[in-house]
């Protein structure tokens, strides 16, 4: 006989953690509510200092974050958009105040202890930016002139000025990090042997994938691979292409490739993908912002053969396939005998990235996985070789910003309980959390919680013709003020919770016939599986929790699918007894240096104070 299904310990905070999805799926776990309703006030800086403490690049990543949390947003469960988490982040980025006066203070002086930097990007600016309010010495290394690694390198200014980028990135540099910029580390020995305390290798994956294909070494010349090329443009070495441009790849990579080529000299700019477009693993955004620049995507495209003709360079030849997938859906693609052959001038290859650890000594104690990865601690960031580090794309191959930021968070934690002597798992600090009544009146509350259907806003654009005719327009304008409270106004307030206190009720009924969506039922308690099917409307979506009561005084339960629910309160307004109430939920990521975190948890206090 199967259990029923046990009821729900709201005393866990990663319990209604999951349930502001947004938050959840943010790896640095920004508290996205609270941000988006300081942005509804108008206080910019207030919610610039909460993503700054937590993301650490909010104008950064406000343009460019791949917005885990945007796929996971309530709202797009009933529209067909969910709230622009992303470029309200951006709106407190450039609408805040000078914020000079509200960051941590560095301490004169030192705690005596060192830590080398490898790589200027994301995960290790984070790192330092989490280490030098303690006290720490940081030395940042870089093989390029400038500190922003993939951010700087990889990333259009078209899409991310330079401007906004130095701001961010510097503002750490500033703090006092030790920068050897132009310097490329090519041996871990020769760190390890300087006596630093502590190693952070942030180092990316540099290495751009090739293609191994006939006539590839013979047509070298007008083939380039395209971090390379990227590279290449964002510092001034590359500032023209052929007219007619392939593009090969469907990720992120290839369409900031297509797009600068189209700024720098391409006039016949084209995308090939060997999938079909579904499987792109470009964002959706992106692949739209290419195709509004008039860049075609051909899809089920497998390259075979460069061609050379009369010794010059002609062009790719294609192989057109089709893709055929199994009873699991694993897909195969197999070819339908048509080639196909696109003349043009250059060819970028942006196919994938790897990493690049030849520069690590193989009998240091760093061990390495069978395809050449280092063996990390997913929760401590340690490899194996204690007091060395590895973080963002360097730890598990290419991620994202936003990932090698959350790394960085981490990393420094491991990195101050190392050189303090503490056990990196044990005296790792918990969460700070608290769930708090949001209750002002009978049938009022201290948040806006009116549900209304509106379509999601669109961001201003700048003119095609200005733009693609200079590669630092930037392309998006953003939210203005009023834009962006249009927009904020979608949020569905995901981290005030639904709590209910079974004793109170006497099981009138009176929310599950009120609620709008009908997520709430009492019903007779089963094995989850078949509590799920048995509820109105079935809780399909396993990943999301059920809210289970205990036994209630007819033996029924309460049963809530938090899937479904959108956070509207009636519930708490209809009941007669007050055993549903509106709560306000808060989680905040506990870092490294408090310093880094004033107002996150301030953010926490707040909540506590009602």
């Amino acid at each position: 006989m199967q259990r029923a299904t046990s009821p729900t310990d709201v005393d866990d905070p990663e319990y209604f953690h999951k349930v502001v999805d947004c938050q959840w799926a943010c790896p640095a776990h920004t508290p996205v509510p609270e941000y988006i309703r300081l942005i509804a006030q108008r206080r910019f800086t207030d919610a610039y200092m909460l993503n700054w403490e937590s993301n650490v690049f909010p104008g950064i990543l406000g343009r460019v974050c791949d917005r885990p949390c945007e796929p996971a947003c309530r709202r797009g469960r009933i529209e067909e958009k969910p709230v622009a988490i992303c470029r309200l982040k951006r709106v407190a980025a450039d609408y805040r105040d000078d914020i000079s006066d509200r960051l941590p203070e560095i301490p004169k002086e030192g705690n005596g202890k060192r830590v080398a930097l490898l790589g200027a990007g994301p995960a290790s600016l984070t790192v330092a930016r989490d280490l030098l309010p303690l006290g720490y010495a940081c030395t940042l290394f870089d093989k390029d002139p400038k500190a922003g690694g993939l951010m700087r390198t990889n990333i259009p200014s078209f899409r991310l000025p330079e401007n906004v980028l130095d701001e961010e990135v510097y503002r750490i540099v500033d703090f006092g990090v030790e920068p050897r910029f132009g310097e490329e580390v090519t041996s871990l020995k020769a760190i390890l042997d300087d006596d630093y305390d502590a190693v952070f290798v942030g180092t990316g994956a540099p290495k751009g994938k090739d293609l191994n294909i006939e006539g590839r070494r013979e047509c070298s010349d007008n083939i380039q691979i395209g971090i390379s090329f990227l590279t290449s443009v964002a510092f001034g070495h590359v500032d023209t292409i052929g007219e007619r441009v392939v593009v090969i790849g469907g990720g992120n990579t290839a369409m900031d490739c297509c797009r600068t080529a189209l700024r720098i000299g391409g006039k016949d700019v084209r995308v090939t993908v060997r999938s079909p477009r579904k499987d792109m693993k470009a964002s959706d955004w992106e692949i739209e912002e290419a195709e509004q620049e008039g860049i075609p995507i051909y899809d089920n495209h497998s390259p075979k053969a460069f061609v050379r003709e009369n010794g010059k360079f002609k062009g790719v030849l294609f192989e057109v396939m089709r893709a055929e997938y199994d009873e699991d859906g694993k897909r195969t693609l197999v070819s339908t005998g048509e080639e196909v052959l696109f003349e043009c001038d250059d060819v970028l290859m942006a196919i994938g990235q790897d990493n690049a650890f030849d520069w690590i000594e193989r009998d240091l104690g760093v061990e390495f996985e069978s395809w050449g990865m280092p063996l990390v601690d997913k929760t401590t960031m340690m490899s194996t070789l204690p007091g060395v580090f590895f973080g963002g794309d360097s730890a598990w191959g290419p991620e994202n910003i936003i990932v090698a930021v959350a790394h960085g968070h981490q990393a420094a934690i491991s990195i101050d309980l190392h050189c303090r002597g503490e056990d990196l798992v044990q005296s790792r600090p918990a969460p700070g959390h608290s769930l708090i009544s949001q209750k002002m009146g009978i049938h009022e509350w201290a948040y806006e919680n009116d549900y209304a259907s509106t379509g999601r806003v669109d961001v201003p654009h700048e003119d095609l013709a200005k733009s693609l005719k200079d590669l630092k327009v930037e392309v998006e304008l953003g939210y203005d003020d009023q834009l962006a409270f249009d927009e904020a106004e979608r949020c569905l307030n995901c981290d005030v919770q639904t709590v209910f206190t079974g004793p109170l009720c006497i099981e009138c009924d009176a929310c599950m016939d009120i609620c709008p969506i009908d997520c709430i039922n009492f019903i007779e308690n089963a094995a989850e599986p078949e509590l799920r099917q048995n509820l109105r409307v079935p809780a399909l979506n396993t990943d999301q929790a059920l809210y289970v009561s205990p036994p209630l005084k007819t033996g029924r339960i309460m049963a809530k699918d938090e899937d479904m629910c959108v956070h509207c309160g009636l519930c708490a307004e209809r009941c007669p007894t007050g055993a549903w109430d509106m709560q306000k939920f808060t989680y905040v990521k506990t870092q490294a240096a408090k310093p880094c975190q004033v107002n996150l948890d301030a953010y926490v206090q707040w909540s506590k104070a009602g």
